[in-house]
């Protein structure tokens, strides 16, 4: 089969392009420019060249940083704008990598595109991995369910550590084995403020409030903040901690309030993804990456949103964060919170 990786330069494309290969299948290097970080790709490359080299497999540098400007990089800037909080990675795994990448494969005549994300993909569906501790199911969910039919992930019935493991026992993998892990958003080096100050100015100090209304202290410009923050802000008079319930952008002010306040039982979405036929779904929904899934009831509208009535109450969800269905390991459904 002829299959292309996406190779990153990292220890888990370089493990999926060794093994594919080793299975005998017909394999293609990839490797993304994504952003100008300075020095960044170079490395990078340095690296694919070497796994390339070792497997003797072909190798081609696609230059996306266009599309993930336009797709990625300028609606996490503009998120965060509007006081929300972006999930970058969602929608560069959709537009990006199981999009632009997936059609470069196409063009390719390759028949599959592998990658080293850490899930799995049964019977059409995207499953949660055999690590569960590694699992990027969360941030897989958003692809199109048309692209799900091209897609293998040769990492996910294996535990990170093994695959570091294996690596080591392969003299060219070795160094890979051991190198630091890349940051979970790539173009971030610092902070997200850092990429904000490039656009925008974000330290514009402004009022706090309470939940009644009532300015309550200060603080250094709403864009520092996001939902469920419980530091960073001035509040006169409290005896326990307050944690950032609400920001509104356009006053430059954020909202306060105990973490009782932050409790939420129902939501809407928007953009909803749906992997099965539906209107009404009873399934358990992650409202963040790391969260614990939460049994909920799914009330699908016409138009792509929905309401999330939740069994039991979630804290510190934030609007533009990802909210991802499963039925027990399978993937149903995502959207974004309003």
């Amino acid at each position: 089969m002829k299959i292309l990786v996406a190779m990153s330069g990292g220890v888990d494309s370089s493990v999926t392009a060794y093994k594919l290969k080793n299975l005998g299948h017909e394999v293609i290097g990839c490797y993304m420019k994504l952003h100008g970080k300075p020095n960044y790709h170079e490395d990078n490359i340095k690296k694919v060249q070497k796994v390339a080299n070792f497997l003797n497999i072909p190798y081609h540098i696609l230059d996306l940083q266009e599309d993930f400007k336009n797709k990625v990089y300028m609606p996490f800037v503009n998120t965060y704008k509007e006081g929300k909080t972006p999930n970058p990675c969602a929608l560069c795994n959709r537009f990006i990598k199981l999009g632009k990448l997936l059609e470069f494969a196409k063009s390719l005549g390759c028949e599959k595109l592998a990658t080293g994300h850490y899930a799995r993909i049964e019977n059409g569906y995207i499953k949660v991995a055999f690590d569960e501790s590694k699992d990027q199911s969360y941030f897989l969910a958003n692809a199109d369910k048309g692209a799900l039919k091209y897609l293998i992930f040769p990492l996910g019935e294996m535990k990170k550590e093994d695959v570091k493991a294996f690596a080591s026992t392969i003299e060219e993998l070795k160094s890979f084995a051991t190198q630091k892990e890349s940051s979970e958003i790539c173009f971030v080096e610092d902070t997200y403020i850092k990429v904000l100050d490039q656009f925008m100015d974000t330290k514009i100090p402004g009022e706090v409030l309470n939940s009644s209304g009532k300015v309550i202290g200060k603080h250094e410009g709403y864009m520092h903040y996001t939902i469920g923050k419980r530091r960073g802000f001035e509040v006169r008079g409290a005896h326990e901690p307050h944690f950032v319930l609400k920001i509104k952008p356009k006053e430059n002010q954020i909202i306060v309030g105990t973490k009782e306040e932050l409790k939420v039982s129902n939501f809407n979405l928007k953009n909803i993804n749906l992997f099965i036929e539906a209107k009404e779904l009873d399934c358990a929904v992650k409202i963040r990456y790391r969260s614990k899934s939460t049994p909920c009831k799914v009330i699908i509208n016409d138009d792509k949103s929905a309401n999330i009535i939740l069994h039991e109450p979630v804290y510190g969800l934030a609007s533009g964060q990802m909210a991802v269905f499963y039925d027990n390991d399978k993937v149903i459904a995502s959207g974004f919170i309003e």
